[in-house]
């Protein structure tokens, strides 16, 4: 492909699918210009680091999440509906939580989504600083829930880069983790209705039951304010 038929889009494009194929580690500017059917001179003449890719990917994915209408719902129907969006995309594109750890990512995608999150919560009742700690909390909720998925996924990778057949290591390692499991009580109960290989598996329904859980405590916080202003 020649040069002039790349864009910085495409370029981004290209690479938020190379990293959901091969995770944060998979992704250079050799196997990005080879997916785009370029040199890799072509693409850095649009982008110049992989720092900076990995953060216009990063951001573009964001604008996947559709945000709630404020105006047209009540503050927890819109906290669930966002708060379900993020998790949704993470778990399709796992390497961003990684990338959180390891590189400076900002945009306007990922701002709009700050910005809306504040409203939401100020909606709610909160006052500034408050509202600013709670969304910063399912944020926080939100990625943890889906880095169990990712974590998986670049485990995987990285053990098939090495050559290791991937799914037998991990399903070794479950199975002796299940043997060590057996040692404690509640967890020996568990896995008598469990078979080894879900062991290390969350519950059905966990992200749902952690959310509805601290919005429940929101709300009770709310109450609690509203009370001691009226005293």
């Amino acid at each position: 492909m020649p040069r002039d038929t790349l864009t910085a889009d495409r370029i981004v494009r290209a690479a938020i699918e190379l990293l959901d194929d091969e995770g944060l580690d998979g992704l250079n500017m050799r196997s990005l210009a080879k997916r785009l059917g370029s040199a890799p001179t072509a693409v850095y003449w649009h982008i110049k680091t992989r720092d900076d890719l990995v953060r216009l990917a990063a951001d573009a994915i964001w604008h996947e999440v559709e945000l709630p209408d404020l105006d047209a719902t009540d503050w927890r129907t819109a906290a669930t509906a966002h708060a379900t969006g993020m998790h949704a995309m993470l778990t399709r594109h796992p390497w961003l939580g990684q990338a959180f750890s390891s590189h400076l990512l900002y945009g306007p995608g990922k701002a709009r989504h700050d910005d809306l999150s504040l409203a939401l919560y100020e909606k709610a009742g909160f006052a500034a600083d408050d509202a600013d700690r709670a969304a910063a909390t399912v944020f926080i909720f939100v990625i943890g829930s889906a880095l169990g998925h990712a974590i998986e996924l670049s485990l995987k990778h990285r053990l098939s880069r090495n050559g290791a057949d991937a799914e037998q290591l991990m399903a070794d390692a479950v199975t002796r983790a299940a043997e060590t499991a057996r040692q404690f009580p509640r967890l020996r109960e568990r896995l008598g209705t469990t078979a080894a290989t879900e062991y290390a598996a969350a519950p059905d329904n966990t992200f749902t039951f952690g959310l509805q859980s601290l919005l429940d405590g929101f709300e009770a916080r709310l109450a609690a304010d509203r009370a001691s202003r009226r005293d």
